[in-house]
């Protein structure tokens, strides 16, 4: 069932980018910006459905019998990539929706006359299709990871035995939060400062700019408290889960949201290059680093628990398989 419903969701999004792709303007009004697009719309676009395809993929890739044989990390870095730009949404679009119910003035600044880019039925139909491919997803991944690494994350964070790379970890984890100089600019973002944006961007602030820059703050200080955690062994008592859950969240966020900015500004888009502040840019790229640290410091915490758990079985196995003493056999 969940399965279906992972494959289904994608089914709206693929088919506006066919249709746009085939020369429909099915969505956009008149005056938008995606009407001029050019090459690098239509390169936008391609690899858009492509990734939405892999999504048909990873719903396969975690239900069929096969999938059980594909190697750990040709199945774990795209659902960390999946993860990293289907949160923002899941999380940020209910809660724009929800300050527009209270007041909040949505997609459109106060008193401004700008062309809108999207009809607003295409953000809810579009945008409910990536919350169904998040929920599903992350759901069959937790069954299907449960399952095969379960013993990886079994525990508290003080039955973890102690590791020799512990003192690089702990240095990794440090860069880490010292990479998180974004968060600053989230929260100024967020609470309305313009300091590092174009003109454009501050004067077309909506609530909905304001949520999203709060969201992506959240996701920064999940990432920060994830690593910490793992580095440092604070509070001992909690489940190794759930300081593992934070960095993969708030990693996969920081890093996939800020290599997509990244990448739409040196790609082009528009004339995003000749008005985008450096500064902005550098932020953007900045966030990428951070995230990618955080989850390199996950990925070797799972090898290192992978090897250990691997080796203390090697004894146990030996005992069974081994043939009993001489002298204890029956003549």
């Amino acid at each position: 069932m969940l399965r279906a419903v992972a494959i289904a969701s994608c089914v709206p999004y693929i088919t506006l980018k066919a249709a746009w792709a085939a020369g429909s303007g099915v969505g956009i009004p008149e005056g938008s910006p995606l009407l001029d697009g050019g090459t690098p719309l239509a390169v936008g676009n391609a690899a858009t459905v492509l990734m939405d395809g892999a999504v048909v993929v990873l719903a396969l890739l975690l239900t069929r019998p096969w999938g059980r044989r594909v190697p750990a990390w040709l199945l774990v870095l795209p659902m960390w990539v999946a993860s990293g730009l289907l949160l923002p949404i899941m999380t940020a679009y209910p809660l724009q929706l929800a300050v527009r119910l209270l007041g909040g003035d949505g997609g459109r600044p106060a008193g401004g006359d700008a062309e809108p880019f999207l009809e607003p039925w295409v953000f809810g139909v579009v945008y409910g299709g990536f919350i169904l491919q998040g929920l599903t997803l992350g759901a069959l991944f937790a069954l299907y990871a449960g399952e095969r690494w379960g013993a990886l994350w079994r525990g508290r964070l003080r039955d973890l035995p102690e590791s020799p790379t512990a003192p690089a970890r702990r240095a990794t984890a440090v860069a880490a939060v010292f990479a998180q100089i974004p968060l600053a600019a989230h929260l100024l973002w967020a609470a309305g400062s313009t300091a590092g944006l174009d003109a454009g961007t501050a004067a077309a602030r909506t609530s909905d700019f304001h949520v999203l820059e709060a969201v992506n703050a959240v996701f920064a200080v999940c990432a920060v408290t994830g690593v910490l955690l793992l580095a440092f062994r604070r509070g001992g008592r909690l489940p190794s889960r759930v300081p593992l859950a934070l960095a993969w969240a708030g990693s996969a966020q920081t890093a996939c949201w800020g290599g997509w900015l990244t990448l739409a500004v040196l790609a082009g888009a528009g004339d995003a290059t000749d008005r985008t502040p450096q500064a902005t840019v550098v932020i953007y790229a900045v966030q990428m680093l951070a995230g990618a640290l955080v989850v390199t410091l996950g990925a070797h915490f799972f090898a290192e628990r992978s090897a250990a758990l691997a080796s203390s079985s090697v004894p146990v196995r030996r005992a069974v398989e081994a043939p009993a003493p001489r002298e204890s056999r029956v003549p």
